[in-house]
């Protein structure tokens, strides 16, 4: 395992972690440790111990849960000895699947945060989401051939998504989907998740200071130790700009502590048909990519319902969200298609351009 140190800048993914040249606290380093291979992303953890081999440990607990969360949510792939989300759409109709409680946990908190919110945000919409992938697969390979799916076939597969036909049974430990054409889809709270259960692991074994960020999803812990800031400083990417440009200003920074700052946006996965772009979030009402907003992003405690509600924000117009993030008690950033950024008061606060904020806020 390879670890580098921090200096000045690190950009991940669609996301900034900014800071700036001091000395940190006697007896912690910053170091930060990056992987691919799961949920199609960069996964990045960086934080402070006493000494390398501190952090590789850390970095390597951190690595092997999020392989193992990847199997578990996955959706395309099958792993020897593993009941995954895939085994459970592949016995849509026929039986119950007995699963990790992991996945129990993952879909119960899905089917909750459905119910709490507006429906925009449904687990059980695979038939419709699968369609919409194999036609951006073929896309992106073959972009001479580019087209959207018909209407028609997006609205056959609208009929089997009705999520309160997802049965679980908590005490068996078992997922049965009702329909047999029924199809799970995870990706709007998997990463998420991923990152909160592999968060709360880490501190329950000792760690109190580092970021995870697992493309487009951050967690912070604790604060900086390097004696001279209270809070993280976490860029939010201008929707134009360029992810992996190290010198490409983030449109905003958020200040924040303990808490998760999820982004869905348009630019993150999409393909072009005749000129025209269509990305991968799907409204399920229109069953057509949403086009209220550029990107949204969303400030939680838990990074599974920051990623929930990032895709239900994004899917839904500016005033009911607006509501609905008061109702649930999140704060929510806009990024509206003339490029105008809105949002909530609590979010402004912490904000660096929109709102004043500094790392030394209390």
């Amino acid at each position: 395992m390879k670890l580098k140190k921090l200096l000045f800048i690190v950009l991940i993914s669609s996301l900034l972690f900014s800071a700036c040249s001091f000395e940190n606290d006697p007896g912690y380093t910053k170091y930060s440790y990056e992987f691919l291979g799961t949920f199609d992303t960069v996964v990045q953890i960086m934080g402070y111990a006493r000494n390398s081999d501190e952090f590789e440990t850390m970095a390597e607990i951190c690595q092997k849960r999020f392989v193992e969360l990847n199997k578990l949510f996955d959706i395309y792939n099958d792993y020897d000895g593993i009941n995954n989300i895939k085994t459970i759409n592949d016995n849509a109709g026929i039986k119950p699947v007995e699963v990790q409680q992991e996945i129990i946990d993952l879909l119960m908190l899905a089917k909750d945060w459905y119910y709490k919110t507006n429906g925009k945000c449904n687990a059980a919409l695979g038939s419709v989401l699968s369609i919409w992938h194999d036609y951006r697969e073929r896309g992106i390979n073959y972009p001479e051939t580019a087209e959207i799916p018909p209407p028609d076939m997006l609205q056959e597969a609208a009929k089997y998504t009705d999520i309160n036909k997802v049965i679980i049974d908590d005490d068996n430990n078992t997922v049965f989907l009702e329909d047999k054409n029924m199809r799970l889809d995870v990706g709007a709270i998997a990463k998420g998740f991923a990152t909160e259960l592999t968060t709360k692991e880490l501190i329950e074994k000792g760690y109190t200071s580092f970021i995870i960020s697992s493309g487009g999803n951050v967690r912070t812990v604790g604060k900086p130790l390097d004696g001279s800031r209270k809070k993280w400083g976490i860029g939010i990417q201008n929707p134009d700009g360029n992810p992996n440009g190290p010198n490409d200003p983030s449109l905003d920074v958020l200040y924040i502590n303990d808490k998760s700052l999820v982004t869905s946006g348009d630019y993150q996965r999409y393909y072009e048909v005749n000129g025209k772009k269509y990305h991968h979030l799907i409204d399920p009402v229109t069953l057509m990519p949403a086009n209220y907003y550029r990107a949204v992003s969303v400030v939680a405690e838990d990074s599974g319902i920051a990623d929930f509600m990032s895709t239900t924000m994004f899917l839904t117009p500016y005033e009911e969200g607006l509501k609905l993030a008061e109702s649930v008690g999140v704060d929510v950033i806009w990024i509206m298609n003339d490029g105008t950024v809105k949002a909530t008061e609590n979010a402004r606060k912490v904000m660096k351009n929109l709102g004043g904020a500094t790392n030394n806020d209390d």
